[in-house]
């Protein structure tokens, strides 16, 4: 072996050391790109959830929706082909953060009363503050029926949820013996879900007193 050899082999490996670099950041172009890109359509979600609570989704154009953005409507349908598949994200979002919400709540050790106060105060800021008050049962009608399938399967993935820590409850005695968990459950979301019709972010209550007071009223009313 000749003397020089290391020398070649080190000099290559300075050369491939700084070809890593420019390849490195190529590979996080694209990853910067997706996370902006995913930012973008949370904000038109977020845009598009408060024209439906105030206008309705018929009412709501996607001219308002783009506006509040200052977007033009075309870069909008960059993100979202039609007004009816921003409708289906905004559910999917807000599925997507309840379910993994219950997730963690049926995997933990806490008592069930505890638990589903967690789940109402979880729901309450989902409808409020993530999406500034979309809500799982209104505008169902807009959707396709394609669309509509899947939104109601994973509303009522997260409605038999919501009844397993009931019945839970029922079964430790932490709540009354003659409770329903079906019936509760329904009325617990129908409830929380009927919020944003009257819900005034300007309001005397912020979103975190009205999720107390619902979920001390909604669980004590079980014991």
């Amino acid at each position: 072996m000749s003397a020089d050899q290391p020398k070649r082999r080190t000099a290559a490996g300075r050369t491939a050391a700084r070809t890593s670099v420019p390849a490195a950041r190529a590979r996080k172009r694209p990853r910067a790109k997706q996370a902006a890109a995913n930012l973008t359509r949370i904000e038109i979600l977020k845009s598009a959830a408060g024209a439906f609570r105030r206008l309705g989704f018929h009412g709501a154009t996607v001219e308002e929706i783009a506006a509040v953005l200052g977007m033009k409507k075309g870069n909008l349908y960059y993100y979202f082909k039609t007004k009816e598949e921003i409708l289906f994200a905004c559910h999917q979002y807000s599925l997507d953060r309840l379910l993994e919400v219950l997730e963690k709540v049926e995997q933990d050790d806490r008592p069930p009363d505890q638990k589903l106060r967690q789940l109402i105060v979880a729901f309450v800021h989902t409808i409020l503050d993530d999406l500034h008050g979309t809500a799982l049962f209104l505008d169902l009608e807009a959707l396709t029926a394609s669309h509509l399938r899947q939104a109601i399967a994973r509303r009522d993935e997260f409605d038999r949820g919501v009844r397993r820590v009931i019945q839970q409850g029922v079964d430790w005695g932490t709540f009354a013996p003659h409770v329903d968990p079906k019936l509760v459950s329904f009325a617990l979301l129908g409830a929380v879900n009927w919020i944003p019709r009257w819900y005034n972010p300007s309001g005397p209550s912020s979103s975190q007193e009205i999720a107390d007071h619902f979920a001390a009223y909604l669980v004590n009313g079980l014991r």
